[in-house]
């Protein structure tokens, strides 16, 4: 048992063990349905049927909003009005005058926990709402919830989420086991610690701000969340970050998407997100630099940290080919490597990225063997994850280049597919590298399987670190084979992430 899985049942066994003694586990999946799941089925947001969909799906939670009308009933809706009435100043009696589309009353605390109350598998997520009329109205609000919660028994169930962090502290002065999550985003996970708050449950993009929130809060034994999430390219940022919770209005494919990472069972072990701006982190890549044609005859100069060539801005990485005399050649590029700064034997690297279109244009997203000054080229082994040159437009390529298998040679071990809209839609380009097999991989499918014949390191130098190497070259023996067209300049392949994974 790994240290986030015993993190996870000791933070469930809290939630329960201290409630009583009855035991009781809740799903192992991620997923949070944001007032419930509602979305897929059309149903009423924060209903008793988007609760009954979220436990029928199998969420790990199901969050709803509380609010206290102007006689003091607890009623589940996030705004503060109800079709057309102000929650705080109406009474009950006159909010259940108009139903739900699905023909349900508004519902109450009592009805949300005592559905909920009905499986044990799904808590319930309990967002207690600031209130208009201001902080005394607030914390009244919190103390309703929590006798409401201990007159039912549903403790068990109940996690507590509020913006406001007096409503915390309140629900924590009366209940010391409670399991609190603080949602508005501006305190440290040192704070939260310090406040006895269990975990943050912040806004996925301040997560993303800084990629070492989600562990500084592990280290300070927190809890986290991050909502609200249903873009699954987010999803996956924060999987492969192996956070607790994802909090989402779209808990179908979050489900899906969770399983899948679940089952691979990798870490995330490096990293690039390009969530900065400027040039590419100097921390995680190199340059390499010159003019000299690179073994293919190309026509660019490679140059070094120049933001007219590598520039990451808006969250992506754009290497920039560039119709601009330097030295002697009449185009500038760039080639990142992570040599000296990242180096892997065996991994699943998975790069999404836009290609840039024209004639003459060669990008390449590679790798080489971080021996190559001593083995020499091809014996180190060369990984080309994708090549494609402009004038073959839709295509693109997977290679191994070693001793015994190379272009030289015309033995290399290739595939050419189909990609469809290279130059308008980002793809996610992977090799999967074990000690038995390469396996080539365009949006998730395989398209390439070259197995370790297991003779010699002429066939398989594979077995020894190799870095990751990312360009735009122009021209050159195969990207400039029919000509170039000056036109297309300047010309960038957009990379949103790499990430590496043993």
């Amino acid at each position: 048992m790994n240290q986030q899985t015993i993190f996870l049942f000791l933070f469930f066994s809290v939630l329960i063990g201290t409630h009583g003694s009855q035991a009781q586990s809740f799903h192992t999946n991620k997923i949070v349905a944001h007032r419930g799941a509602w979305k897929s089925q059309g149903l009423p947001q924060n209903s008793i049927a988007s609760l009954q969909n979220a436990i029928k799906l199998g969420c790990v939670g199901s969050e709803f909003d509380v609010r206290m009308t102007k006689d003091e009933v607890l009623v589940i809706n996030h705004d503060a009005h109800y079709e057309g009435m102000d929650i705080e100043t109406t009474d009950y009696a006159d909010l259940i005058t108009k139903p739900l589309k699905n023909g349900e009353p508004l519902p109450t605390l009592e009805d949300y926990l005592k559905e909920g109350k009905k499986q044990s598998k799904t808590m319930l997520v309990t967002e207690i709402k600031p209130s208009p009329a201001g902080k005394k109205r607030a914390l009244l609000l919190a103390e309703k919830v929590v006798q409401t919660v201990r007159k039912l028994k549903a403790q068990k169930w109940v996690v507590y989420i509020s913006f406001d962090y007096d409503i915390l502290k309140k629900v924590r002065e009366l209940d010391k086991n409670a399991k609190l999550q603080y949602l508005n985003g501006n305190l440290s996970a040192e704070q939260l610690q310090a406040d006895n708050i269990d975990g943050l449950d912040y806004h996925f993009s301040v997560l993303q701000k800084d990629e070492q929130w989600i562990a500084n809060a592990k280290k300070h034994g927190l809890v986290t969340n991050a909502w609200t999430v249903n873009d699954t390219l987010v999803m996956d940022y924060f999987f492969v970050r192996n956070i607790d919770f994802i909090t989402t209005d779209e808990p179908e494919k979050a489900l899906v998407r969770d399983a899948r990472f679940a089952k691979e069972k990798r870490k995330l072990v490096w990293s690039d997100e390009f969530n900065y701006a400027g040039l590419p982190d100097p921390a995680k890549w190199g340059y390499d630099v010159g003019g000299k044609g690179w073994g293919n005859n190309e026509l660019q100069y490679y140059t070094h940290a120049d933001t007219n060539n590598a520039l990451v801005k808006n969250g992506v990485l754009s290497i920039t080919a560039r119709k601009a005399k330097f030295e002697n050649r009449d185009y500038t590029s760039a080639r990142l490597l992570t040599k000296g700064k990242a180096e892997w034997t065996y991994g699943r690297f998975e790069i999404r990225a836009k290609l840039p279109k024209g004639r003459g244009t060669w990008p390449a997203i590679w790798m080489l063997g971080s021996n190559i000054e001593t083995a020499g080229w091809p014996k180190c082994g060369e990984i080309d994850i994708m090549e494609h040159v402009g004038y073959d437009p839709d295509t693109l390529v997977g290679t191994i280049h070693t001793q015994s298998y190379n272009h030289v040679k015309g033995t290399q071990k290739s595939k050419k597919i189909f990609i469809k809209n290279p130059y308008t839609e980002f793809h996610v380009f992977a090799v999967d590298w074990t000690p038995d097999k390469m396996d080539f991989l365009l949006d998730g499918n395989v398209y390439l399987s070259i197995p370790n014949e297991h003779k010699t390191v002429d066939e398989w130098p594979f077995d020894k670190p190799e870095h990751l190497l990312l360009n735009v070259a122009v021209g050159g023996n195969w990207g400039g084979a029919k000509g170039i067209d000056e036109s297309v300049f300047p010309a960038a392949m957009q990379v949103d992430y790499v990430r590496v994974f043993q």
